[in-house]
């Protein structure tokens, strides 16, 4: 792999991952851009504990643009992106509109392919390899920023998720507090070690894998599986069999057989639904989260994928209204069992 760093027109970091290593990027940004003026503010919930960042500059972010001015396409004559480069394999930049920024952490894009009609799912192992690698660079790097405490990792995918740009990427967070549903397993694995000498997360896995019922895909060193008690209609957590923090602590043959077992979830995903008339209902709406230890009480965590859609069936959403939204207690419309009874059944 072959990392290259520049600068946007704004003085913004924009990081080239190339396969080749002879990969030249020198393309500068022609556009005349204004400095960026974020500047979000990190607000205590009281009630709750919880941080809430006040963002209120992303309001003005692109929104839906059309195709021929896709700020995540690679730049051509008349359209001059966020990607000077005519072409590119994997890219990440700082977000122009980012939710943190400065002193309260960093927003970034990862572009995945510059293909706009593409998807992660099309992704060949090579490139999703590269993505992986651009993923551990990121969280390598970001982590010794001062004031990092997390690093996050995902892809929103599909406009039931609110997407507002097609074209295939994800985005990494630095946040500088641990987030609630972090925080929220920190304590559990805290206690679960107190009463049972044992880690949650290595548990978790041998439960998973030695109820059969709930495994998906399963290789020499990754373990994809539907929680015993999964919110979202179709979710799969996928484990590597070591327990390690994060992304940069996996081996060369973990980091090797990831793409194959990911891009294969993604693409069961996407032959999930059907319409009434047996086509192949839209691609399926989904989140893709990667769940890293924090800096500060993390020991007991364990690095792990968490991969969910919204859709339940081929015309119907799962909606967080009164009791998930206003109680944080979901309730799931499809068995764990069935989940990943079916996503067997979707194999290719």
């Amino acid at each position: 792999m072959k990392r290259t760093t520049t600068k946007l027109a704004d003085g913004r970091e924009l990081i080239y991952f190339d396969r080749d290593g002879g990969a030249v990027r020198d393309a500068v940004d022609r556009r005349l851009l204004e400095p960026v003026d974020s500047r979000p503010e990190l607000r205590l919930d009281l009630a709750t504990g919880d941080w809430v960042t006040i963002a209120s500059h992303r309001q003005g972010r692109v929104h839906h643009p059309p195709t021929d001015a896709c700020p995540l396409c690679p730049s051509w004559d008349g359209n001059h992106s966020e990607i000077p480069a005519a072409d590119y394999d994997v890219a990440v930049f700082e977000n122009r509109f980012p939710s943190l920024a400065g002193r309260v952490g960093r927003c970034e894009v990862v572009c995945f392919t510059p293909e706009h009609g593409a998807s992660f799912a099309d992704l060949t192992e090579d490139r999703a390899r590269l993505v992986l690698d651009a993923w551990t660079d990121r969280t390598e790097n970001l982590s010794s920023l001062p004031g990092v405490e997390q690093v996050y990792c995902f892809e929103n995918r599909g406009a039931e998720i609110g997407v507002t740009l097609a074209h295939p990427h994800g985005q990494v967070y630095a946040f500088p507090f641990v987030p609630p549903r972090t925080a929220k397993m920190v304590a559990v694995a805290d206690t679960h070690r107190r009463v049972t000498g044992g880690n949650l997360f290595e548990d978790l896995l041998a439960e998973a894998r030695a109820a059969v019922s709930r495994v998906v895909l399963a290789g020499e060193h990754w373990t994809a599986f539907v929680p015993y008690a999964a919110r979202w209609p179709y979710e799969v957590h996928l484990y590597p069999h070591r327990r390690v923090p994060d992304l940069t602590r996996l081996t060369e043959a973990e980091r090797a057989e990831f793409p194959g077992i990911y891009l294969e979830l993604l693409r069961r995903f996407d032959r999930l639904f059907h319409r009434e008339d047996g086509a192949p209902a839209t691609p399926t709406p989904y989140i893709s989260a990667w769940h890293q230890a924090p800096k500060t009480g993390g020991q007991e965590l364990a690095l792990h994928l968490e991969l969910f859609t919204v859709r339940r069936s081929a015309g119907k959403l799962k909606f967080l209204a009164g009791v998930e939204s206003g109680m944080d207690s979901f309730v799931n419309d499809v068995a764990p069992e069935a989940a990943a009874r079916r996503l067997r059944e979707v194999a290719s």
